[in-house]
């Protein structure tokens, strides 16, 4: 494996930097740009923030999530990292901790011997020793393998590349006689900064399949690191009869550690009462990872693979360890799906489709000497209001709010950000939504069969900070019933539009405050309209 990473990174790194250095060097020669500066300006850029960026995440650590740094850890874990630690020479990495239910599991530092593994606990709560392991074991994986290093070093080509852009581009608006040449590297260099970016996603997933394999090879245990997945990405539930024993149950997937950061949610799920998670449960779950379109997209633009595909990953090296793979996803998918996701992607662009045509239309007219483009405006602003109006009716369907459960909302396959599943569901809140974050305005709700992630969204951000800070411990661990409407991106949560918690309603605005806004911009539109007939 440790061959496979360094042929796979070097390969990678040797890639992006060979397509930047075929493109500067016709720049720097056709061109006045002075490249040295800007590879000096971007290596110096990113080396500084590599350097001081674990002491700054400590600061945050430590007052916004209030992580404990010098908290004992149980021996049986204390036993295995110092045992890893031993076969790889690395130093004993610095353990925080976080006093939150919602289990959570992050790495950051430099190098291996400086590293900091962040566990919450949720994470004890939620899993056995032997998941707990899995789970820091891939931590450390990624520390072993200097992950953090590559992907900075990875990141000088983006940026590079973007600051090439910029410059060329700002440059290009004067009118001398480079101004064309100067048009043509700026979009060059925008068009592989993009592909770039997309080649580092690809690195930072290809990374997570090795800290997972990294995982298995020091546990020996693929069954223990595919159990741990489930439960941190599936929002199951199971009980088993003969065990009377219950476990503190949330989670929440960081941004930082297991799952991808970027996600817009944290996805959470239940712990279960040392039953056996069933697989059809798992395989319903995963339907929507497997079957829906935007799985793959949101998969394109993040750092992590999707779960399922970890897990065939890990059940591929089950044989290996004498065990039988831990799953086999084998239902057949009913329909395409593809015409769906097809509509939703015009619906979601939609509105960036109408300023683009309506800005080329503009600035023809505007050259052209033409002054009749204040109609075209008003067109414009019309079509915006209506694909707003498309995209409010998916996306906050107002009826059939029906009672269900959370396992059954984890089932649905036709959900996105732009289509929605209206539901009331009915439970606890057990957490903060980031768990341990003092800012934090969203819960965590659990209910008999799973737990999922209430985004709890005002039209303000001013008005979410202040509930966060001053509201939202008051919710925690009472009952409540909530409607609102079930999304994916790609994590499932349910957006609030009220919940009722000890008989008192309350209320988030953000579906009328985004009513309110379509209707306004039919209005300005049909006023500019009019304008602009009578008065030219």
């Amino acid at each position: 494996m440790k061959n496979k990473l360094f042929v796979t990174s070097m390969s990678t790194l040797i890639g992006l930097y060979g397509v930047l250095i075929i493109f500067l060097i016709p720049v720097a020669y056709f061109t006045n740009l002075r490249m040295d500066y800007f590879m000096l300006g971007a290596i110096g850029f990113l080396v500084l923030q590599f350097l001081l960026a674990p002491f700054f995440t400590d600061l945050i650590m430590r007052y916004l999530y209030k992580a404990d740094f010098n908290i004992n850890m149980p021996d049986y874990l204390v036993q295995f990292i110092n045992q890893v630690c031993t076969e790889h020479n690395m130093k004993y990495p610095k353990i925080g901790y976080i006093n939150d239910g919602a289990p959570n599991a992050f790495t950051y530092g430099r190098t291996k011997n400086d590293a900091r593994i962040v566990l919450t606990k949720g994470i004890f709560d939620l899993l056995t020793p032997d998941e707990v392991k899995s789970v820091v074991a891939h931590e450390m994986g990624h520390a072993i393998h200097y992950d953090m290093l590559f992907m900075t070093v990875a990141q000088i080509i983006p940026l590079l590349l973007r600051w090439v852009y910029e410059i060329t581009i700002n440059s290009s608006d004067n009118n001398d006689k480079d101004s064309g040449s100067l048009a043509i590297v700026g979009l060059i260099a925008f068009i592989l900064h993009i592909i770039s970016e997309y080649v580092i996603l690809w690195f930072s997933r290809t990374r997570e399949y090795y800290a997972d394999e990294f995982s298995v090879q020091k546990t020996k245990n693929p069954f223990a690191m595919s159990n741990a997945l489930v439960k941190v990405g599936y929002g199951l539930v199971t009980s088993n009869e003969d065990t009377g024993k219950k476990k503190i149950d949330i989670s929440s997937v960081s941004a930082l550690g297991i799952f991808d950061k970027k996600t817009s949610k944290t996805l959470v799920v239940t712990s279960y009462n040392d039953g056996k998670l069933e697989t059809d449960k798992i395989k319903k779950a995963a339907r929507w990872e497997l079957w829906n379109p935007w799985a793959t997209w949101y998969e394109l633009h993040s750092t992590h693979p999707r779960i399922s595909k970890r897990l065939k990953a890990i059940s591929k090296m089950a044989p290996q360890y004498n065990q039988s793979p831990y799953i086999v996803f084998d239902e057949v998918k009913p329909e395409s799906y593809s015409d769906d996701f097809a509509i939703e992607l015009f619906i979601k662009f939609f509105p960036y489709l109408i300023i683009f045509v309506i800005g080329l239309f503009v600035y023809s007219l505007i050259n052209n000497g033409n002054t009749s483009f204040v109609e075209v405006i008003g067109i414009g602003l019309i079509l915006l209001g209506v694909s707003s109006l498309i995209k409010l009716r998916r996306a906050y369907k107002n009826d059939n709010y029906k009672e269900t459960k959370v396992s059954d909302l984890l089932g649905e396959v036709k959900v996105s950000q732009v289509t929605s599943v209206p539901c009331t569901l009915t439970g606890t809140f057990i957490g903060r939504g980031t768990p341990g974050y003092i800012f934090s305005e969203d819960f965590v709700l659990k209910d008999e069969t799973g737990i999922v992630f209430i985004d709890y969204k005002q039209p303000l951000s001013i008005m979410n900070i202040f509930f966060g800070i001053f509201k939202a411990k008051n919710y925690i661990n009472k009952n409540v019933t909530i409607t609102g409407w079930y999304k994916r991106s790609p994590v499932p949560y349910v957006e609030l539009n009220y919940m009722v918690v000890d008989g008192i309603k309350k209320k988030c605005y953000t579906y009328g405050f985004i009513k309110v806004m379509t209707a306004l911009l039919f209005v300005a539109g049909l006023v500019v309209t009019l304008y602009g007939l009578i008065m030219y």
